[in-house]
């Protein structure tokens, strides 16, 4: 069947809104102000973690077509459960009420005044909503919410950029790479990509969207990818390198927490772009951005534990029911807070997830099962140091970590995991003619 181009074009919007919400928003201005002179290289580390990996996520969702169980089944059911309810615990835990909490620290406080309680509660309702009218999801958020955020976003670079004669400050990073690189792990984007990868996979299956065949949909989802993709690196691109231009004239108050300097410093340039109309702007594009994310979340978590009781439609509420309490409740926390909470998590799981990512999208004859327990078990023992170093560094760790290549980047696992799967995929043809 021929994928047409409304489709397309909804699919693809869809799933940017879906990936694009709070830290994908607050995250690249401040990174790109603190990059200064080195924002290109800071730019490239974190389209690593936050566009290339999140797409090759969506491409592996094209040739599964399943759900996030999917991912890791081929190392063993009882790991690809386990790491599924963590994931969905993780994201209805903290991404998703991140949301909540930017919306209300930027958007809803500084024009009414409200407490956090009343914008969460109100906020998720309105989520609950969407999510509970599932099957319109896909157009609604790929017809209307999306290209006003798209629109709004690109205006506020482009004329940024265009009217800016001010030149980039000093770094004030030693490695710009990995800074982007780690940076981008503050995205979830590549846990949105498992996450919201099966929302698009089960919004396609429904009558209203007309594609049904495997192949027709595989397409559908990887061009879509495409496209999402380079949206999100189009807007990184230039909010990181507004950020650095910027940087010279917007006052960012260093007392201040990370969270109010990052809001401060997007708020200067909406301004500095459009004027005082700016931070309407501002306001709108936060609460959009945000909310669709939301609803990614939600709705995929429902999905999930829908499915793991039998396609029960009453596990799909009472999960999406649970999910907004929980995201009421957290969202209490300020967006700092809980991007403090999230670095640990983040250290921990995010490896794992890049690493299933990568190896689902590899042919049958080199992601073998043993090829996943092997380079997946590597992943989690080279993570578990840079969990513990954040949490509580000891100069014992120090020294063991001293020995482990990119350690003290936090990314000491990635070489192990290369060399293991290099190592298994060299040994195991030899195993089977043994």
């Amino acid at each position: 069947m021929n994928i047409q181009r409304k489709e397309l074009l909804v699919t693809s919007f869809a799933l940017f809104s879906l990936f694009f919400g709070a830290g994908n928003l607050l995250l690249p201005p401040l990174l790109g102000y603190n990059a200064g002179e080195n924002w290109f290289w800071v730019t490239v580390g974190f389209m690593i973690t936050a566009v290339v990996i999140p797409i090759i996520g969506i491409l592996a969702h094209a040739k599964l077509q399943g759900t996030l169980y999917d991912f890791g089944k081929k190392v063993s059911p009882t790991f690809s459960l386990i790491y599924c309810i963590i994931i969905y615990i993780i994201s209805v835990a903290i991404p998703s009420p991140r949301t909540a909490a930017a919306t209300h620290e930027i958007a809803i406080h500084p024009a009414f005044g409200t407490s956090p309680l009343l914008t969460s509660a109100i906020y998720f309702a309105l989520v609950l909503v969407f999510v509970l009218n599932r099957s319109k999801i896909l157009n609604l958020i790929g017809k209307f919410l999306t290209p006003f955020i798209v629109i709004m976003l690109l205006a506020v670079i482009g004329i940024g950029l265009s009217s800016s004669a001010f030149t980039p400050g000093i770094s004030t990073f030693e490695t710009p790479i990995v800074t982007g690189i780690l940076e981008g792990y503050q995205t979830f984007d590549a846990i949105g990509a498992v996450v919201v990868g099966a929302v698009i996979i089960i919004s396609l299956n429904f009558k209203n969207m007309k594609v049904e065949a495997f192949e027709s949909k595989r397409k559908l989802i990887r061009q879509s990818g495409f496209i999402a993709g380079t949206g999100l690196f189009i807007i990184y691109a230039g909010l990181i390198s507004v950020g650095a231009y910027y940087g010279s004239e917007i006052e960012v108050n260093s007392d201040l927490s990370s969270d109010m300097q990052r809001a401060n410093l997007l708020r200067g340039i909406s301004i500095a772009s459009l004027g005082e109309f700016g931070n309407t702007v501002l306001s709108i594009l936060i609460s959009l951005a945000c909310f669709t994310t939301a609803i990614g979340i939600v709705a995929g978590t429902a999905d999930y534990f829908r499915g793991l009781f039998h396609k029960s439609n009453t596990a799909y509420v009472v999960t999406a029911v649970i999910a907004c309490i929980a995201g009421v409740g957290v969202g209490q926390l300020n967006f700092h807070s809980i991007i403090v909470i999230a670095i640990p998590v983040l250290l921990c799981i995010y490896p794992i997830t890049i690493v299933l990512i990568l190896l689902n999208v590899l042919p049958e004859k080199l992601g073998t099962p043993l090829v996943f327990r092997a380079v997946v078990i590597v992943t989690m023992v080279f993570s578990i140091p840079d969990v513990i170093g954040f949490i509580s560094p000891t100069e014992g760790l120090k020294n063991v970590t001293d020995y482990i290549p990119l350690a003290k980047h936090s990314l000491g696992w990635v070489l192990p995991a290369i060399l293991t799967f290099v190592i298994i995929a060299l040994v195991q043809p030899k195993l089977k003619t043994a």
